[in-house]
C-alpha cells in the first residue's frame, strides 16, 4: 500500500513540472515547514515560544 502522504507529495510535484508553476514551490514549502514546525512544537517546552512569535 502506498503511503498517502508521498502520494499527494508526488502529484503536487507532477502538477508544478507539468504546468510549469514554479512560483508555487516556495510557497508549498513554507506551508510544509510552518506545519512541521507546529506539529513539533506542541507536545514541547518549546511551545509558549512558538505562541509568542504568533
Amino acid at each position: 500500500m502506498k503511503n498517502p502522504t508521498l502520494s499527494l507529495l508526488s502529484e503536487i510535484w507532477v502538477f508544478v513540472r507539468a504546468r510549469k508553476k514554479w512560483w508555487l514551490t516556495p510557497i508549498i514549502a513554507m506551508l510544509v515547514l510552518l506545519g512541521a514546525l507546529i506539529f513539533f512544537a506542541q507536545g514541547s517546552a518549546v511551545a509558549p515560544f512558538i505562541y509568542a512569535i504568533f
